[in-house]
């Protein structure tokens, strides 16, 4: 080669280098925030079509709204109509905007249909959590085994502009939840079996803890390496009455569970009971990762970022949070009441999630679809190990008073093989809503300690 060429060549290279570092330096402008792009990354206009409308922030209650009252009477749209319903009949004419999961959801569960709504994009975020989000345009990091938070500026969205599968998966575990969201009473239910009528219900009151959702703004190298802390106590059935777990959720280390049996007085720590291991109870329909349609460690898969799609998706679902409805009205034998779910169209992030070589996973496959205005996750479909369907996950995104952003806690998962699913944290049949808390108050459960093994014992034993 001469050295004219290689001269040549090297140029070639050094402008390439240059252009690429020039468009990931666009990319990572922190002042896109809150212009072209919004607090939280997302494309503040509406579609071409005008199905999405244009970014409107947050709306506020309407007047007289305070905590045990019910939410949606208090939403300024709760009068609206469908725009269409979609059913078995129509539901092909849709599928380019749906997941694979909910189209096989439609055309194999009869009766189920999806009333699609207007579209209101009101999720913001509070100006200290749009504050850390811009700081972590700089601040925001992984660690270099590319799945483990090493920075960011919290609370707020750790990767405003996401590069990867894996930063878009961060802004949904690190949104913005308050400092925890407690529940007086919850029912988790697995619907019956095919052909039978018993319901697996199980009553406990919850407590997610989220240490470094404190109002202002810290670095989370700087706190706790805690995603959560749990803490769940059941009330019934009889047969898992008096049992109580404490967990936390660590975002690199594994997930530490301590769980009392009463029968046995004792605590005992559960070193696998986490990713893919079925909750205790629940015969085998619900497993430790999919509470909130995903829940724990990023290790085991590969995350790419597909894109961005319109989709119809879950969305200001106050009926999935009726707390003052009787549960069967809500949760019918095969799914979840067309009057309690509300969809809209909105623009999601799809993030693809495929087993990493030497792990293992119930499910090998997993598609996420991420809300772009909240990060909330909203949608997905698992696959099984032969590449089969096998399960979809809806999460019911509402607005919440309380912290001034939106969030996703009552979803429902379907099991597409075996005709099932299962309902979890909501307030539906109980009488008394979910709590957002956003300042701790002394209150007990928004300290690491609450979560020990030598504090279960004690709480669980008086």
């Amino acid at each position: 080669m001469s050295k004219k060429r290689a001269y040549s060549q090297v140029v070639i290279a050094l402008l390439a280098a240059a252009v690429a570092a020039s468009v990931g330096a666009q990319t990572r402008d922190a002042s896109r925030l809150g212009k072209d792009l919004t607090a939280a990354g997302a494309e503040p206009g509406a579609s071409k079509d005008g199905s999405i409308p244009a970014f409107t922030g947050t709306e506020s209650p309407a007047g007289g709204w305070a905590a045990g009252k019910k939410r949606l009477e208090h939403w300024k749209h709760k009068a609206e109509k469908p725009l269409y319903t979609i059913d078995a009949s129509n539901v092909d004419k849709y599928a380019d905007r749906l997941s694979p999961g909910q189209v096989a959801l439609v055309k194999q569960t009869k009766g189920y249909t999806m009333d699609v709504y207007p579209s209101h994009r009101s999720c913001g975020v509070p100006d200290f959590v749009a504050e850390n989000t811009r700081k972590n345009v700089a601040v925001g990091k992984l660690k270099d085994n590319g799945w483990a938070l090493q920075e960011a500026a919290l609370p707020g969205f750790p990767f405003p502009m996401p590069e990867n599968g894996a930063q878009a998966m961060w802004n949904a575990k690190m949104r913005y939840r308050g400092l925890a969201v407690d529940y007086p009473q919850v029912i988790t239910a697995a619907s019956p079996r095919k052909g039978g009528d018993e319901w697996i219900k199980a009553y406990s009151e919850q407590t997610n803890y989220y240490p470094w959702g404190a109002k202002g703004s810290a670095l989370f190298s700087k706190l706790p390496q805690v995603e959560n802390y749990v803490y769940f106590g059941y009330t019934a059935p009889a047969a898992l009455a008096g049992q109580a777990l404490a967990i936390t959720i660590y975002t690199e280390q594994p997930t530490e569970t301590f769980y009392y049996f009463p029968g046995q007085r004792r605590v005992r720590r559960m070193p696998t009971y986490a990713y893919d291991a079925p909750q205790i109870g629940f015969e085998n329909q619900y497993t430790l990762d999919e509470p909130y349609v995903f829940n724990g460690a990023l290790d085991r898969f590969d995350w790419k970022l597909v894109g961005k799609k319109e989709m119809i998706v879950p969305y200001n679902s106050f009926g999935a949070y009726d707390f003052s409805a009787k549960f069967e009205d809500v949760a019918g034998k095969d799914f979840l009441a067309a009057s309690h779910r509300r969809y809209e169209m909105h623009r999601v992030w799809v993030v693809e999630a495929t087993v990493k070589q030497g792990m293992r996973h119930l499910a090998p496959k997993r598609t996420f679809f991420l809300d772009e205005d909240s990060w909330n996750p909203l949608v997905a479909d698992d696959y099984d190990g032969q590449g089969k369907l096998w399960k979809v996950r809806e999460g019911y995104s509402i607005p919440v008073f309380e912290t001034g952003a939106c969030d996703v806690s009552a979803f429902a998962q379907y099991n597409l093989l075996e005709g099932r699913y299962v309902f979890d944290e909501h307030g539906v049949g109980t009488g008394k809503d979910v709590r957002w808390i956003t300042e701790p108050g002394g209150n007990p459960r928004l300290t690491a300690a609450f979560y020990t093994s030598e504090n279960l014992r004690s709480i669980s034993e008086r």
